[in-house]
């Protein structure tokens, strides 16, 4: 798959720039809305990364988060855990309480549908002598 495929959506359009959640991202990513229904206790968002693009790191309280992923290639990481490669058809379950962070690779897009349910506790960003060694 080709970074300009992955550009401009593979399955599911790329949205827009996620400026709601810039804070929370080294790089630029986007987000496309797919379910946002308040009677639905989940919700789900199609996740565009520029190359280098990560979000910091993050727990899901009273949830649990589901990546799917969709194109590109990228990382995901748990705390005290090695980084995991992850590239379309991969599939990661964070459970409730998981610090863990997912982005792009260096030189490559990344997608992935996310689907999230309790709240986003965001904390300190993926420091770059960390991400740089992957």
């Amino acid at each position: 798959m080709k970074n300009e495929e992955v550009k401009n959506g593979v399955i599911f359009p790329v949205g827009e720039k996620n400026d709601a959640y810039a804070q929370y991202f080294i790089g630029q990513s986007y987000l496309n809305t797919l379910v946002a229904d308040p009677d639905v206790n989940v919700g789900v968002g199609n996740v565009t990364f520029e190359p280098g693009c990560r979000n910091n790191w993050h727990i899901h309280e009273g949830g649990f988060q589901i990546l799917l992923v969709t194109g590109g290639e990228g990382w995901y990481q748990e705390d005290g855990q090695a980084p995991q490669s992850l590239k379309p058809g991969d599939v990661i379950v964070t459970h409730d309480g998981v610090k863990h962070w997912h982005g792009a690779k260096k030189d490559s897009w990344f997608e992935h549908l996310a689907i999230t349910a309790g709240k986003a506790v965001w904390l300190e960003p993926v420091e770059d002598t960390h991400y740089d060694q992957l």
